[in-house]
């Protein structure tokens, strides 16, 4: 897209300041986010989503490399380039080397991959292609995983697949100094 569909809000309703001023959705500079400006046209949507978001983004049970690396992958199969920008400025702050984030592009097939790491990138794409996770990818990460973290892959994936969505279909533009990598 060569414009935003659904252009950033440069001056919101104090509901949406009061989310704001929460933490998270600014960026270095101090701005709003583009996403939360643009979420912010439906403040009672933003609102109840930010609780499940934060889960997905802090409070899991996943270590943030592994988080990130599906988030990522979701990135790449969605084909965003907001999300993959901003993750993979949020990655290197998570234990992933840049040449990781750019494998991540390949895939699970890449060689670079440990078998754990490539069943988590599978796993995304499997529940991007079929909706589920196929049994011997499940078969490994229950093998290192709770169940408690097994869902929150299925739920990081699924969070940041809907969120790929509205961005794509929004046209949120990547925000200052978040290059486009994808």
């Amino acid at each position: 897209m060569s414009s935003p569909r659904i252009a950033p809000i440069t001056d919101p309703s104090p509901e949406v300041v009061e989310l704001y001023e929460k933490g998270g959705m600014r960026a270095p500079d101090g701005s709003t986010l583009n996403i939360f400006a643009t979420l912010a046209h439906h403040p009672a949507l933003l609102r109840r989503w930010l609780v499940f978001a934060t889960h997905v983004m802090s409070k899991n049970t996943l270590s943030p490399r592994d988080r990130e690396l599906l988030i990522l992958r979701v990135g790449v199969r969605c084909n965003s380039p907001y999300e993959f920008g901003q993750h993979h400025v949020i990655a290197q702050r998570c234990d992933l080397s840049v040449d990781e984030i750019e494998r991540v592009k390949a895939g699970p097939d890449h060689p670079g991959w440990s078998t754990f790491d490539a069943a988590l990138l599978r796993a995304a794409d499997e529940l991007h292609d079929d909706s589920r996770i196929g049994d011997a990818t499940w078969a490994v990460l229950a093998e290192r995983y709770s169940t408690e973290q097994l869902l929150d892959v299925v739920f990081t994936v699924g969070n940041y697949h809907l969120v790929s969505m509205a961005l794509n279909t929004c046209g949120v533009e990547l925000d200052a100094g978040i290059p486009d990598t994808l």
